[in-house]
């Protein structure tokens, strides 16, 4: 690979993205304490192979430019070598370049001859098939007779260059198996090999090549470095931001930027802790847009919320069976009179005795194949007892009711098997969940919103429930958070309206239709509500 004889142009310093222009004019990249210690750390490595599982803005990428200009700026005796910039968008080969130049106006020697100009010009690619194509490239050229080259786009014969070989954002790439296997054959001609990314999920080559690294398989030339956004900050990031903006840094101003920055990420924990602590998620993405969840939601529909303390357990049967009776007649009555009677009704059931959300999710059917949740109920720390009592008044009272399916996995298994008992086992569907139901079931919940076929209540809770479902190695599934990275974890969810409402809709398409006959007793009465449950 080489570049075409003809430049195309000089890039003006007004063209580079604004994380270059703010760089304030008096920034010495060499000055003691400027580099932040992740940062120094990771060019203090000697490695043949060096490759960095990072988190986002922790600077790594802004350090290995600062080592390229250094590295392109030296003579050959003093481990000069040519350094290429391989990003996976043309604006990062932009970004990268332009910040070789800022430094090099402090630096190199030889400023007055132009050597900070970055020239635009068409690189030609070559395959090893002998195919060529042209991309476009930036290049800082040096007295010592080295460059620096930033790549608009991933070339085909990464074996064809020769020098320090860059690979930014490398679990991003078109072939990320391609581009890793090619670099190591720039090894037989002395260079160096330089891989940074954040993680693309835990299937993808480059959390594979981490595993290799670690596991010694490429021997003791290779060495892995790791930097999260939480040492970022511990070591200064925010102060660093500041500088940059022309700020003052203040204790409470950093506490508040923080949780902005974890804040933003919603429900997408696994995201956030893949981009910010490189952690690689088994998921690939969300598989649900948050517009297709925003057209289903209707105003005007309830969510109705049941959560008790843990001490209501100590109270006597009579008592809380009273209390909650008391609760459906004030509260969930007025949700089941209006329903439709001319529509097939439906239910599901995601099952939760502590930590998570209890939600029961009826839905109906009607002549168009179009679902409607009219309400939810969610229900946190509430005995089963009381659960079974608010489930069995919603189905005595659904109308047409055909049958459901509750999730019989773990704890749910008891309250599942005595609805079938007093409902019928032929209209209660048991459902043990596992990766296989996930297969097979949630992409037909996943495709009601596709389609615009299912209406349900305008609910942030359950919006962020919807959109943690996330793709793990080809099938939609409800990928856990941890409970510390929760803002409340006395109010864990993990997507709890996402397994109802498969339920829900599995038991639509699953469950025969006929009449319902119940078997159960209505739970009596208390004398009286217990004091504090008001």
């Amino acid at each position: 690979m080489k570049p075409s004889s003809s430049t195309l142009r000089v890039i003006e310093w007004d063209e580079l993205p604004p994380s270059v222009r703010q760089i304030p004019e008096g920034y010495d990249p060499l000055a003691e304490g400027i580099l932040m210690a992740h940062q120094s750390q990771w060019l203090a490595i000697d490695a043949h192979i060096k490759l960095c599982e990072k988190g986002r803005r922790t600077g790594i990428t802004f350090a290995e430019a600062l080592d390229s200009v250094i590295t392109a700026a030296s003579q050959k005796v003093a481990g000069g070598m040519d350094c290429f910039y391989i990003g996976d968008t043309k604006e990062k080969g932009l970004e990268f370049i332009g910040y070789c130049a800022k430094f090099s106006r402090v630096i190199a020697e030889a400023q007055a001859s132009g050597v900070s100009q970055i020239e635009e010009f068409l690189f030609q690619d070559q395959d090893d098939a002998g195919n060529t194509r042209h991309i476009n490239a930036y290049r800082i050229r040096y007295a010592s007779g080295f460059k620096i080259v930033a790549l608009s786009s991933n070339p085909a014969g990464v074996r064809g260059l020769q020098g320090k070989v860059i690979i930014d954002e490398a679990a991003f790439h078109r072939d990320v198996s391609a581009v890793l296997g090619a670099a190591t054959a720039l090894l037989i001609w002395g260079g160096r090999i330089v891989i940074i990314s954040t993680h693309n999920g835990k299937a993808n080559a480059f959390n594979q090549m981490v595993s290799d690294i670690r596991d010694q398989r490429y021997g003791s030339s290779a060495h892995v470095f790791r930097a999260t956004f939480d040492d970022a900050v511990a070591n200064g990031l925010f102060e660093r931001v500041c500088f940059m903006a022309g700020k003052v840094a203040t204790a409470e101003d950093k506490e508040a930027w923080y949780k902005q920055i974890r804040n933003a990420y919603g429900p997408r924990k696994a995201q956030m802790r893949e981009e910010l602590d490189a952690i690689p998620r088994d998921g690939n993405g969300v598989c649900i847009p948050g517009v297709w969840i925003d057209e289903a939601m209707r105003p005007g529909r309830t969510v109705l919320r049941l959560a008790l303390d843990d001490d209501f357990t100590q109270q006597p049967v009579y008592r809380r069976e009273a209390y909650v009776d008391d609760w459906i007649e004030r509260y969930l009555a007025s949700l089941l009179k209006p329903l439709n009677p001319e529509w097939r009704h439906f239910l599901g059931m995601d099952y939760a005795r502590h930590r998570d959300f209890s939600i029961i999710c009826p839905m109906s059917v009607d002549q168009t194949r179009h679902r409607d949740v009219p309400f939810v109920v969610e229900m946190h720390k509430v005995p089963t007892r009381q659960q079974q009592q608010i489930l069995f008044y919603i189905l005595r009272r659904l109308p047409r009711f055909v049958g459901a399916a509750l999730d019989a996995t773990g704890s749910g298994e008891t309250l599942a098997e005595d609805t079938a008992d007093a409902f019928g086992h032929n209209r209660i569907q048991q459902v043990k969940i596992t990766r296989a139901w996930y297969g097979a079931w949630m992409p037909k919940f996943v495709q009601l919103f596709e389609d615009a076929t299912l209406t349900l209540p305008k609910d942030d809770s359950l919006h962020q429930d919807i959109r943690a479902i996330e793709t793990v190695d080809g099938i939609p599934m409800i990928v856990k958070a941890r409970k510390q990275d929760l803002k409340d974890p006395d109010l864990y969810r993990h997507g709890d309206f996402a397994g109802a409402g498969a339920l829900a809709n599995f038991a639509t398409l699953e469950v025969a239709s006929g009449p319902v006959t119940v078997k159960s007793r209505r739970p009596r009465q208390g004398q009286r509500l217990t004091q504090g449950y008001t």
